[in-house]
Formats: C-alpha cells, structure tokens, sequence
C-alpha cells in the first residue's frame, strides 16, 4: 500500500496505523470486505484504497457513528459543510470555546445525534475517545488545547474515502451475530471487538460487551461457512498478556503485530513495546 489511506478523524483504537500490517494478510482481491466491530473503518478505507476489493459491508452498534460514516461516504459535501459551520461556531465564543463543545454535546445528548454532530464531537474530545454513560449519553470531555480538525484538512479526507467507497458499501448498526450471518464464502471478515475486560457493559446503548465463549462460537460458524477471516483481539505489552486468547481449535493461526511503543507507558516514563494479536484464517497464510 503505497502512502497513507485517508481518514475522517482520529479515533481511540482504530487500526488506521496497523492497516498496512494487517492488509498483508489479506488475499490480493476478494468479493467483500465485512467489519461487524467497524469503528471508523480504518481497515475497511485502507483496504479500499488498496484496491483489495470494491465491496464493502460495514456495521457498528454505535448508531450515530455509522450514521457519520455513511454520510461521508454517500453525502460528502453535505457534512464537510455542517461541521464547517459548527467548527466556525466555536470561535463566537471568543476563549470560552470549551463552552461550545458542551453546548453541541448537550445537544446530541438531547436527541440531535446528526453526522456534523457526532463528527465535533470526535474531533474535539480528548484523544478521539468515545466515552458514554451508563444512562447512554456521551460524557468525554473536550480537548482544551485545540480546537479540533482544520474543515480543509477533514474535506480533503472525506471526500477522498468517499471517492473510494461511494455506491460500493452498505451499512448498518445491529449485533455482529447477524451480520456474520450473512457472510459467505469469497467474503472476509475483519473483527476488531470491544476489550474483553467490558464484556459485562450493562447498557449498551451504543456498546456490548462480547462474552469470551459466545465470541469464539461465532468464529467456529464461519469456520464451518468456509468464510475467511481476520481478528484483532489480545495482545502483550512489555512483556504483559493482556486478553484471553482464541481456542487452539478455531481454524486459524496466532501473529503478532508491532503495534510501537505503548503511549500510556511512555508517560510513565517507560519504554515499552505493544505486541497485538491478529488471527487469520488458516487458508490464508502459506503452508497451512
């Protein structure tokens, strides 16, 4: 993959730097691209931009997150210009622009769940975080010391993945059980679910937890569909596991990815390095 894919705004999680790694796992051309745990489809942008395939089925419970994800795929100009206008709008507040980024959480909270308003609100909270309550409202705070994605830098960006994606991907916000349902042979599966440490998440509004044993059966299905897959889903860090790892019966194989040097260690003061997991499919990897 020659350059960087775009990307609509920095997210906490997102596989947009190990793109490349895992694409290397991918076969050069398959029939569909499914992401049940999509988040905002990092893999799914990198995999279009690298030509892979030119479907694309990408579905998460957070429903105003693929709202926002389908809006800058199928309506570019549209949200390049409402959140230009709510970026704008913060300056009015003159140095209270904190101010304004509860005003528009407040308003999402209340029900105006728009694209250009999930989009703010990803750009401007502290470390593209998505934080929500228990009550389901979103609580991250904002980044103080800026003011969020420059409109020209995010226009750039989103109309570019909409170039790669519009026409070619349908979308939806409903449990990844169904959606590995309707996978077929040809298609590949890339799931990057939720920690395994929330797996007990009381509402989920916008979140689930994936118990261990219901995830790992889900996996044994689309082994049994002959359907091919790639999971992101332990890891270590300085040398600690962290996450359960798949059943040694699931019909995959175990790499680890250089994930770089873990951020939160560093400012600890430590230099440690993150391993993350990826399962693939055994068809997929040579000699297997």
């Amino acid at each position: 993959m020659k350059g960087r894919a775009p990307h609509i705004v920095q997210y906490q999680g997102s596989k947009r730097m190990l793109a490349p790694k895992i694409l290397q796992y991918m076969p050069a051309r398959f029939s569909r691209l499914i992401e049940p745990f999509a988040g905002v489809a990092a893999i799914s942008i990198a995999a279009a931009y690298d030509h892979r395939t030119s479907n694309f089925h990408i579905n998460d419970l957070n429903e105003p997150l693929v709202r926002l994800l389908q809006s800058a795929v199928e309506h570019p100009q549209e949200l390049i210009e409402a959140y230009s206008e709510l970026w704008k709008e913060q300056f009015s507040y003159g140095d209270d622009h904190v101010r304004h980024f509860f005003a528009v959480r407040e308003k999402f909270n209340s029900g105006a769940e728009t694209p250009e308003n999930m989009l703010y609100l990803l750009a401007r909270c502290v470390k593209g975080a998505v934080r929500y309550g228990m009550n389901g409202k979103f609580n991250q705070s904002p980044d103080k010391r800026r003011h969020g994605t420059n409109p020209r830098t995010l226009a750039s960006n989103v109309l570019a993945i909409s170039g790669l994606m519009k026409g070619r991907t349908s979308f939806s916000a409903i449990d990844y059980r169904d959606i590995l349902e309707m996978a077929r042979p040809g298609d590949l599966v890339y799931m990057d679910p939720p920690y395994q440490g929330v797996s007990n998440v009381q509402n989920n509004r916008y979140f689930a937890g994936v118990p261990f044993d219901e995830f790992a059966g889900s996996v044994e299905m689309l082994d049994r569909k002959g359907v091919d897959y790639l999971i992101s889903y332990d890891g270590t860090c300085g040398g600690k596991q962290y996450g359960k790892e798949l059943p040694s019966s699931l019909h995959c194989k175990k790499v680890m990815l250089d994930a770089g040097l873990s951020s939160q260690a560093v400012l600890l003061g430590k230099k440690s390095t993150t391993l993350e997991a990826l399962y693939v499919s055994s068809s997929l990897l040579p000699g297997c």
